[in-house]
C-alpha cells in the first residue's frame, strides 16, 4: 500500500528544501525535490559593469561566497582572454583550497553527522573504554578518559536544562542508529572540536581576501592582494609563515580525526553501500590549475563525464552541450517550456503555479520547483566531491587512486561502493584529506615564487573597456565543495547583456526535466528502507550526503525596490 511522506524543512542544509517520497512495501519507491525559495539574482547583474559581476554573485549564498566570485570572475575572463599571473593562480588555488577543506569538516561534523551518531546515546558511554577506542583509531592527543568525562558532563548538562536548541527535533534512539555509545560520544566530542578548529583555518581568507565571508581582493585579471616581502600589507614572510601554521592545522585534523572518525563510523553502515545510488552519471569541469595555460589537462582535478557508472570510459566535458529544462519548474521560457536552453540563452522568469493553502502535497505533475533541471546532453547528472574523486580514479590520478583504495581497504568494499550513500559521504573525507596535503604544495610554489622575486599578482592589459570586443561571451566554472559550478556571461557594449548561473545544487536538486527524467536527489531515494515512517531519517540521510545547498534568505521588494519583508532560514 501506498503512503507519502513529506519532509519540509530539511534541516541541517543551506536554503529551503522539501522532499516528498512515495513509500510502498517500507521502501521509497518515487520521489520529489522541491526548492522552496525563490531569489532572482541574475536578473539584477543585468546591464552592469561585468567587471563587479562577482561583488553582486557572492550573495547567490551566504555560506559559498567565495566560490561565486571564482566562478563569475574567470567567465569575465575567459570572454576578454585574460590570462592571470602565476601568483593569482596560486593564491586563487589556497582560497578555494582551505575552502573544501574547511566546508567539508564542517559538513561531516555539523550537518551530516547526527544522520549517524546519536548524541543521547553517549550519555550512557564509558569514558575509559572512549579513550581506548579513540587511541586504537588515532595518534589524536585529545583522547584521554577525563576529557571523554568531561565531554560527556558537559553534554549532560546541555540535556539538563531541556532547552536543546537545534538538536531538539533530531530522532534520538532510533532504531537506525547502531553506534554503540563509547562511538558516539567519541564523535559528539569532535563535534565540538571541529568548531573551535574551523575557526582557526578560515583565517587564511581573512589574510589572502580580507575577510570572510565574502571576500574582497578577487579581482578580473588577477587578485588584489600584492606579494611583497617588504611590505607589511601585502603578503610577506609572516604572512605566509602563519598560513603555513594554519594549513598544518587543517592536516592534523583531517587525519587524526576527521579520517579517522569517518571510517570507525561507517564500519557500522556498509550496508549504505547498497543505498542512494542516483543517476549514476557524473560531471565534473576539473579546476585548481597547475599553470596559466588554461588548458584542462593541467587541471589537478581532472574534467570529465561518466554515464551509467561506467568507469572504464571517461568522456570529455563540453559545456556546449548542457541545458536547463523548466517543464517541472517555477519559470517559463519566452519559446515555450518543452525545451532546455543552455545558459548563454538561459531566461530567469518567475511564474510561480504552485498550490495555495489549504494544500498537503505539491502537484508533482505540473511545476513543483523553483530550481530548474541541468541536463548534459539531456542526461540528468551527479556532481560534487563523488563525482570528482569517481572521474579521477577512472582517469588514474595517482593520489586519488592511493587514497580510495586505503579508505576501501579499510572498509573492504570495493569500488561499486563509490556509487551510494556511503560512498559520496566516503569520497567527501577522500578529498579534504587530499586538499589538506595539496595547499601545502600550493604554499610552497608561492614561497619560491617570491624567492625569485616572483611578484606579479594582476594582468591590467584588457582592463580599459574600450578595448573590449563590442560582443564577448564567456564560461566560469569552479569546483566548489557541493560540486561544478557554472556561470555564463554575455557582454554587449561593455555591459552585462545576459548573466546565468548553474550551480551544485542545481544540478543536484533539480525536479523532472520534459522528458519525466528525475534529478539525483530524487533518483538517490528511491529503493531506500524505512525503518520508521514518522521519523524519516533514512530520507536526511541520503540527502545530506550531497551536502545540499540552495539559500540562505528571501528578499521581497517592491517595483521601487523597496523592501517588504525579510524572512531568514535560522
Amino acid at each position: 500500500m501506498a503512503n507519502k511522506i513529506v519532509v519540509d524543512p530539511v534541516t541541517r542544509i543551506e536554503g529551503h528544501l522539501r522532499i516528498e517520497v512515495q513509500l510502498e512495501d517500507g521502501k521509497i519507491s518515487n520521489a520529489w525535490s522541491s526548492s522552496t525559495a525563490f531569489r532572482g539574482i541574475e536578473t539584477i547583474l543585468k546591464g552592469r559593469d561585468p567587471r563587479d559581476a562577482h561583488h553582486f554573485t557572492q550573495r547567490f549564498c551566504g555560506v559559498c561566497t567565495t566560490v561565486h566570485s571564482m566562478a563569475s570572475i574567470r567567465c569575465v575572463e575567459d570572454a576578454l582572454k585574460i590570462q592571470i599571473p602565476d601568483n593569482a593562480r596560486l593564491i586563487r588555488n589556497l582560497i578555494m583550497g582551505i575552502q573544501n577543506v574547511q566546508d567539508h569538516v564542517i559538513h561531516f561534523y555539523h550537518l551530516h553527522a547526527l544522520d549517524w551518531v546519536d548524541i543521547v546515546s553517549a550519555l550512557s558511554a564509558d569514558p575509559a573504554a572512549t579513550s581506548k577506542l579513540a587511541n586504537s583509531v588515532s595518534e589524536w592527543p585529545n583522547s584521554g578518559a577525563v576529557y571523554f568525562k568531561a565531554i560527556q558532563d558537559r553534554i549532560k548538562a546541555f540535556v539538563g536544562t531541556g532547552k536543546l536548541g537545534p538538536f531538539a527535533n533530531a530522532y534520538w534512539g532510533h532504531s537506525a542508529y547502531r553506534l554503540p555509545p563509547e562511538a558516539n560520544l567519541m564523535a559528539v566530542a569532535h563535534y565540538l572540536e571541529a568548531l573551535e578548529w574551523q575557526k582557526d583555518v578560515i583565517k587564511i581568507h581573512a589574510i589572502l581576501g580580507s575577510k570572510n565571508p565574502h571576500p574582497q581582493t578577487f579581482l578580473v585579471g588577477g587578485m588584489a592582494i600584492p606579494v611583497d616581502p617588504d611590505s607589511q600589507n601585502g603578503i610577506n614572510a609572516d604572512k605566509v609563515a602563519l598560513i603555513g601554521k594554519l594549513l598544518k592545522k587543517a592536516r592534523r585534523f583531517v587525519e587524526q580525526v576527521y579520517i579517522p572518525d569517518l571510517l570507525a563510523i561507517a564500519s557500522f553502515y556498509k550496508d549504505w553501500a547498497g543505498y542512494g545510488g542516483g543517476v549514476g552519471n557524473f560531471l565534473t569541469y576539473g579546476d585548481f590549475p597547475s599553470d596559466n595555460s588554461n588548458n584542462p589537462d593541467s587541471f589537478w582535478m581532472p574534467r570529465g563525464v561518466i554515464l551509467n557508472k561506467d568507469i572504464s570510459t571517461v568522456l570529455p566535458m563540453d559545456q556546449e552541450k548542457i541545458t536547463e529544462s523548466v517543464t517541472h519548474s517555477w519559470y517559463t521560457y519566452s519559446g515555450g517550456d518543452d525545451k532546455g536552453l543552455h545558459p548563454y540563452d538561459g531566461e530567469t522568469n518567475a511564474k510561480y503555479t504552485g498550490p495555495k493553502p489549504p494544500y498537503q502535497f505539491l502537484d508533482t505533475d505540473a511545476k513543483y520547483s523553483w530550481v530548474k533541471a541541468p541536463r548534459y546532453e539531456d542526461q540528468p547528472m551527479e556532481v560534487g566531491p563523488l563525482a570528482r574523486m569517481v572521474i579521477a580514479y577512472a582517469k588514474g590520478h595517482p593520489e586519488v587512486k592511493q587514497v580510495v583504495e586505503f579508505v576501501l581497504g579499510k572498509l573492504g568494499v570495493g569500488p561499486e561502493a563509490l556509487f551510494s550513500t556511503l560512498g559520496r559521504t566516503a569520497a567527501r573525507g577522500i578529498e579534504t584529506l587530499l586538499f589538506s596535503r595539496k595547499n601545502e604544495e600550493w604554499l610552497a610554489q608561492l614561497v619560491d615564487n617570491m624567492g625569485r622575486g616572483i611578484l606579479e599578482v594582476h594582468n591590467g592589459e584588457k582592463w580599459d573597456p574600450s578595448t573590449w570586443p563590442k560582443e564577448a561571451r564567456g564560461f566560469g566554472f569552479h569546483e566548489a565543495p557541493r560540486g561544478a559550478l557554472g556561470h555564463w556571461v554575455r557582454i554587449e557594449n561593455g555591459v552585462i547583456a545576459n548573466f546565468q548561473a548553474v550551480v551544485p545544487s542545481t544540478w543536484n536538486a533539480g525536479p523532472r526535466d520534459a522528458k519525466g527524467q528525475i534529478g539525483p536527489y530524487e533518483a538517490a531515494l528511491i529503493g531506500t528502507p524505512m525503518a520508521n515512517p514518522e521519523q524519516p531519517l533514512e530520507i536526511l540521510r541520503t540527502i545530506h550526503s550531497f551536502d545540499p545547498c540552495l539559500a540562505c534568505a528571501v528578499h521581497v521588494l517592491d517595483g521601487k525596490g523597496r523592501e517588504i519583508v525579510r524572512v531568514k532560514a535560522l
